[in-house]
């Protein structure tokens, strides 16, 4: 789901189930890197969690809110708050963690 400062809040924070945001942009290798990861994640967790993308460069606004100084960055929603961020581009295991633990408490 491509994420924007318009849509975020309806989209993120209004969410029925938990949302996993990946800030990120078009010249970020490790950001292109961690994307076949991401569908697959989603697909696995199909209608369980869903997984969207903001373009820093795009939409300044919310990378501001959420202080977003580096990319990629993982931030897990759930009820509107934040439940998990991670820096840095992350293994299939680490993604999976942090899902897992949101779904499965």
């Amino acid at each position: 789901m491509r994420l924007t400062d318009a849509n975020f809040h309806t989209e993120v924070l209004h969410a029925d189930e938990p949302v996993l945001v990946e800030f990120w942009a078009s010249w970020c290798l490790p950001c292109k890197a961690m994307d076949p990861l991401l569908d697959k994640i989603e697909m696995e967790y199909d209608r369980r969690i869903k997984i969207g993308k903001l373009n820093v460069d795009q939409n300044p606004k919310t990378a501001s809110e959420y202080e977003i100084k580096g990319i990629p960055v993982f931030i897990l929603f759930k009820s509107g708050r934040v439940i998990e961020r991670r820096i840095a581009a992350q293994s299939d295991k680490q993604l999976r963690d942090i899902v897992d633990a949101v779904l499965n408490p």
